[in-house]
């Protein structure tokens, strides 16, 4: 699949997110270089997407993982060098606070602005909690966005740890543990 149209929805979503804004905060920058940290974060994920890439998910499988070396990459070539303490502790935190159990992992889930609140990241999350809880197994994700911890919250997640370091916004932590299809949501 291309992941072309995925990585444009996310950046898109997340154009006035508290943590990328803080990183980016001019637009021009932001458009730049968010796609590039996109990338790095979910190129071993499955991408699933809904009515013509409106909202998508990406998924990373257990054992896979974030390309940590572009991840750093990213931050070191394109955020401002002021910025970079903040940036690297709050990276350090989400590294010690994620899973080292098995685990599906969901680095993001997006729908464009203009299609928000209509259900359709809902939809995605569900049927991929479907395939999660199939493995048996727990998810496990990050949100920069405190408007999306209910949703997550209704959907089995619970917090674990708050990311956080001088002046970037907090990234919050979530597990949803491990269920059973008999078992359900």
């Amino acid at each position: 699949m291309d992941v072309t149209p995925a990585i444009a929805t996310i950046v898109a979503a997340f154009a006035d997110d508290p943590v990328e804004r803080w990183l980016y905060p001019e637009q021009a920058d932001y458009l730049e270089h968010f796609p590039r940290f996109v990338e790095a974060f979910a190129g071993a994920g499955t991408v699933s997407a809904v009515e013509d890439f409106a909202a998508v998910a990406v998924w990373l499988p257990p054992g896979a993982e974030p390309d940590g070396d572009a991840i750093g990459a990213v931050y070191t070539e394109t955020v401002d060098p002021a910025k970079h303490e903040d940036t690297f502790a709050v990276a350090g935190q989400m590294d010690d606070a994620h899973p080292r159990f098995a685990h599906w992992y969901l680095p993001w889930l997006a729908v464009r602005p203009e299609r928000q609140g209509g259900g359709l990241g809902a939809a995605l999350l569900r049927a991929g909690l479907a395939r999660v809880d199939a493995d048996g197994i727990p998810a496990y994700l990050e949100t920069p966005n405190p408007r999306t911890i209910p949703l997550y919250e209704r959907h089995g997640f619970a917090v674990t740890a708050v990311a956080q370091a001088g002046e970037c916004p907090p990234v919050t932590c979530m597990l949803r543990t491990a269920r059973t299809p008999a078992a359900g949501r």
